[in-house]
């Protein structure tokens, strides 16, 4: 089998993958109008956020069998087109739940202590020891809006700092000890911050819009490291200027990169280029995850 590698993926993997006999191509660079040529060359693909797998591009590429991305949603992908053209399609939803989850702990305590703010205090060279004030955590209510692999992480690292925590999901499946189920109202109504972990669709996009911050505690706070246009941005613009929302983490936004910054530049605003799974113990299972996947396919052709 003949495998294109469109997106950065750890060269001991890819290395599996030759060593158990597929033909592996590294074009990590390559560009949207480049894989319009290249691609129906090719019998796999491994992608992540960056290479983009529209209906057109699949059109164009009869030989296609199995597209793999490294992560954990498959938004970037047309999916439901590609497995009618009878293209298996598979992600690689665990490997970079904890590094996510880490992620969104660490930026919830940047919040509640306005730790970039003051960072950015010394950096200039000014001593305002008595401009903040922040708040623990612990004894706060945490609302998780998705409680998969990403958020129950979340939700075990919040439960080990005293944090109380409900959750809302749409399907009825196992939750991890110590969360709550509630409706979204309950939850708007009852947290002190909101962390998102649910894929983009089109039931999920702009999900928190102006009606819902109407419904959130006034100085709540607000972290997002799921996918840009859950959260309508306009919204959560009028938000933070407001005061209905004290401050707001994100990694993630309508557009990559942003067209329009005025969202990350606010000051109450923590904003990451879409970093969440981007540390090198994630990078390491996501690479493991790919290679295991693409062989078994190889060998057993589903």
């Amino acid at each position: 089998m003949k495998v294109i590698i469109c997106d950065k993926t750890e060269n001991e993997y890819i290395e599996q993958m030759r060593a158990a006999g597929l033909t592996v191509d590294v074009r990590d660079d390559i560009t949207p109008d480049e894989l319009k040529v290249e691609l129906p060359n090719y019998d796999g693909m491994v992608v992540r956020s960056r290479t983009k797998v529209r209906k057109d591009l699949i059109d164009l590429c009869p030989n296609l069998k199995v597209i793999v991305r490294g992560g954990a949603g498959l938004d970037t992908i047309d999916h439901a087109y590609a497995k009618e053209k009878g293209i298996a399609v598979m992600n690689t939803p665990l490997a970079n739940s904890k590094s996510v989850a880490e992620l969104a702990i660490g930026y919830m305590l940047m919040l509640a202590r306005s730790l970039y703010a003051a960072s950015a205090t010394m950096k200039a060279e000014k001593w305002e020891k008595k401009s903040f004030n922040g708040d623990e955590i612990g004894g706060k209510t945490l609302g998780l809006i998705g409680i998969g692999n990403i958020g129950s992480e979340v939700a075990k690292r919040a439960i080990a700092m005293e944090m109380n925590v409900v959750a809302y999901r749409k399907s009825a499946k196992e939750t991890p000890a110590g969360v709550k189920l509630v409706s979204l109202d309950e939850l708007l109504a009852q947290a002190d911050y909101i962390s998102l972990h649910l894929p983009k669709t089109e039931s999920s996009a702009n999900m928190i819009d102006r009606e819902q911050f109407a419904k959130m505690k006034d100085g709540m706070r607000i972290v997002n490291c799921a996918r840009g246009g859950i959260v309508n941005e306009e919204a959560l613009y009028e938000a933070l200027t407001n005061g209905k929302v004290a401050g707001a983490a994100l990694d993630v936004f309508d557009s990559e990169p942003p067209t329009d910054w005025k969202l990350a530049k606010l000051d109450n605003v923590i904003a990451s280029p879409h970093i969440g799974a981007a540390t090198r113990e994630a990078q390491a299972r996501v690479g493991a995850e790919v290679a295991e996947k693409l062989i078994a396919f190889a060998k057993g052709g589903n």
